[in-house]
């Protein structure tokens, strides 16, 4: 079971009504999965913060609700929150079996050092930030590592295939998608960038100067 736990109870204000219950702390949320009835669920505001900064997209939450003795294992499948001021407003959970595999994105993380990257006309760009993968659920990994060590020269490219995952994790990202490429940058930019870099020349003296020499 999931090590992340959080306390909710099922929810019986809905609709426009729910803005009450963000006004008490509390935040309206949302539990289905396969072969299971849908509810309708509240959970304290502050607690499910703290919550989804530990679980991330992809770690397992144990919900235990009031009335039941066991909790459920769920992910998390979507966070709605006030485009302004970012508060929560609604969270969607999915309720997962142990003994299926599911369908999740992970983050990927560039690990290494590009050699390319010691010509300073090279910049290291990341185009895909998340990998959809199926596993079990006990087996989802936190987030996915692309090397980039690989990456010598312009224009080279790390693809999804050059990914390696556990046995257990299918990858079903199109192989051929860029993760990562070295750019070289545009003519412009490299004549910005020695411009920055060139010592500043010393103005010619005014006249008033040259008199006082």
């Amino acid at each position: 079971m999931a090590e992340i736990e959080l306390m909710a109870s099922k929810r019986e204000i809905l609709g426009k009504k729910v803005r009450f219950l963000r006004r008490r702390g509390m935040t309206p949320a949302h539990l289905f999965g396969h072969g299971i009835d849908s509810l309708a669920l509240q959970c304290e505001t502050a607690r499910l913060h703290r919550v989804l900064a530990q679980a991330g997209r992809t770690r397992l939450i144990a919900i235990r609700l009031d009335d039941e003795g066991e909790p459920r294992p769920v992910v998390l499948r979507e966070i709605q929150r006030e485009p302004d001021t970012g508060e929560l407003l609604h969270v969607d959970f999915y309720q997962v079996r142990m003994g299926e595999v599911v369908k999740v994105d992970v983050p990927i993380v560039l690990i290494g050092e590009a050699p390319a990257l010691s010509q300073k006309e090279n910049m290291l760009v990341h185009e895909l930030t998340t990998l959809t993968v199926e596993c079990l659920p006990a087996n989802i990994p936190t987030t996915v590592e692309a090397d980039v060590t690989s990456l010598a020269e312009a224009n080279q490219v790390l693809r999804v295939k050059d990914i390696r995952l556990e046995t257990e994790i299918t990858i079903l990202t199109d192989p051929e998608v860029v993760v990562a490429r070295i750019s070289s940058r545009a003519p412009e930019v490299k004549e910005a960038v020695a411009a920055e870099e060139a010592p500043a020349e010393e103005a010619p003296p005014t006249e008033e100067e040259s008199k006082e020499e």
